[in-house]
């Protein structure tokens, strides 16, 4: 696929842009649903996307220039193009809600409610992002054949045909799952569960499809011979069960 969507005064504009900032509109405009669903400040919600959203971006780059600096060390400079792909997800969850935190405990409110509401629009805005690593023809995994391919739409097809292999669509895996699981989120927000449920949910659903789909991919993060990122998977379904564990053996409820 072309990774260039189009010119504009000598600018030269990608899709892997344009669906990134497409994802974060889309994911503020579901947020306002869930915050009104919830009795949340929408303002102060915003308040607090536009405060942590940089820093996430920052933690994204920092996270995957740290695991691939090889990449980068004859030439500094490059640590700061993310035109053409170099976020990890993982670096910017972990960013924004450590900065999300410092402002909550500031303003004297709770994260975890707030978290709740915006697990739904981060997940789609993944959903949305992996694309842009489709018209970067990156997060794809092993050669396949045309049998294989041809189950997929012919948009797919055409995009995993990269000099003349096909290969397996592993970003398009991704981009349904999250999809699924942000359906499963909206639900969960109509009920009335402790504060935090719904954030944890989205961390182990999306660790638990990341975990698998990671296994497929040809271009993963590495550590000591592991997958980055089943390892931060794992650790976020541990968490996610024991958060599950802890706080629904509680009476206390916590209510919005």
């Amino acid at each position: 696929m072309d990774p260039i969507a189009f010119d504009i005064f000598g600018l030269t504009i990608r899709w892997y842009g344009i669906l990134i900032a497409t994802g974060m509109m889309i994911g503020i405009i579901m947020a306002n649903f869930t915050c009104r669903l919830k009795n949340l400040n929408y303002d102060e919600f915003l308040n607090i996307v536009l405060i942590s959203f940089p820093m996430a971006i920052i933690g994204a780059r920092a996270y995957y220039v740290i695991f691939e600096f090889n990449q980068y060390k004859d030439n500094l400079i490059e640590v700061f193009n993310i035109r053409q792909g170099g976020l990890a997800i993982h670096g910017g969850i972990i960013f924004g809600m450590i900065t999300a935190l410092i402002y909550t405990r500031y303003k004297k409110e709770s994260l975890l409610k707030y978290a709740d509401v915006a697990a739904p629009s981060i997940i789609i805005a993944q959903a949305i992002g992996r694309w842009g690593n489709f018209f970067n023809s990156e997060a794809h995994g092993a050669p396949v054949t045309q049998v294989f391919i041809s189950k997929f739409p012919d948009f797919v097809q055409r995009g995993m045909l990269i000099d003349g292999v096909y290969y397996q669509p592993t970003f398009f895996y991704e981009s349904i799952w999250n999809v699924l699981v942000c359906l499963l989120l909206l639900y969960l927000l109509t009920k009335t569960l402790k504060r935090g449920t719904v954030f944890f949910t989205y961390i182990g659903l999306y660790s638990l499809g990341r975990f698998f789909i990671e296994g497929l991919r040809t271009d993963s993060l590495m550590f000591a011979g592991m997958r980055v990122a089943q390892l931060i998977s794992l650790a976020g379904v541990a968490l996610w069960i024991i958060f599950i564990a802890i706080n629904y053996r509680k009476r206390r409820h916590f209510n919005y």
